[in-house]
């Protein structure tokens, strides 16, 4: 099968717009929509895929994945058939099961491929992708996937791409709130910021967590690289997936009321850096 064109894009916000701009810069014809109607290219998703070789989703959650695919004006009736569909949102595992199903059934090919690395990496081009599904239709999206990515991995079947990028945001989540605890303790002995971050960057505390949102929590800027909501979103998540394998998450439970209370305190929509206000 030739490789594909064009390509609709749907969902143009804190990740998904830089990840069609790259897209754009590699070649492919991109067709884009985004529920914000000031900012959306298109009119409706089947405008944006009439024609499209490979529709990519990048909204919040699995319902906002149905709406765009099969709600009034959905995607997916405006595919031909053997089109292919790749969901880079992070959603439940069971949901990116369900999908697919649904879309085999309409004559089109799915992927599910979740990212990690943020809005930096969203920008430069070097997400990590999880794919989850047939490995010929990995090959197949495979140019787009380089144009977004740097770290392709074909985690197994539909489900396992979900499930590890839920696992891998949890741990990242837990180490939030272990960095926020020592922010706020640092702050308040009068520790020197600098100091502390230069130190534990040389220790075993030291992760991508630390280096992306360390100054922020000390300075307290929350601008958004990746919402508080879609944290807790991904920790829920996780949790019921633990929790349907017969694994009870410890850490992940302990820390999912920090971070509802820090959306319940109007920092929902702040970056996750936010969870410091709830420790």
């Amino acid at each position: 099968m030739e490789s594909p064109r064009k390509v609709a894009f749907c969902g143009l916000g804190i990740m998904g717009a830089p990840m069609a701009e790259n897209l754009e810069r590699a070649g492919f014809e991109v067709s884009g929509w985004t529920r914000t109607a000031s900012r959306s290219p298109t009119s409706t998703p089947a405008d944006a895929a009439e024609g499209a070789d490979v529709l990519v989703t990048m909204v919040p959650d699995s319902p906002e994945v149905e709406s765009v695919l099969f709600g009034p004006d959905g995607a997916a009736a405006a595919l031909a058939p053997g089109a292919l569909v790749i969901d880079m949102s992070t959603i439940a595992p069971g949901a990116a099961r369900s999908i697919g199903e649904r879309l085999e059934g309409e004559g089109l090919a799915f992927l599910e491929a979740p990212v990690s690395g943020s809005r930096p990496k969203a920008e430069d081009g070097t997400l990590t992708i999880m794919v989850g599904g047939a490995a010929a239709d990995l090959e197949r999206a495979r140019p787009l996937f380089e144009a977004m990515g740097e770290r392709i991995v074909h985690v197994g079947p539909r489900g396992h791409g979900q499930l590890a990028k839920l696992l891998t945001n949890t741990m990242g989540a837990i180490h939030a709130v272990a960095l926020a605890e020592s922010v706020v303790v640092a702050r308040r002995a009068g520790l020197d910021p600098e100091a502390f971050l230069e130190v534990a960057a040389g220790s075993a505390g030291n992760s991508t967590v630390l280096g992306l949102k360390g100054r922020p929590m000390f300075d307290e800027r929350y601008e958004p690289l990746f919402k508080l909501e879609h944290m807790l979103k991904d920790v829920r998540h996780c949790i019921a997936e633990a929790r349907a394998q017969g694994v009870e998450l410890r850490l992940a439970t302990m820390v999912e009321p920090i971070y509802a209370a820090a959306a319940a305190a109007g920092h929902a929509e702040s970056d996750f850096a936010a969870v410091v206000t709830a420790v």
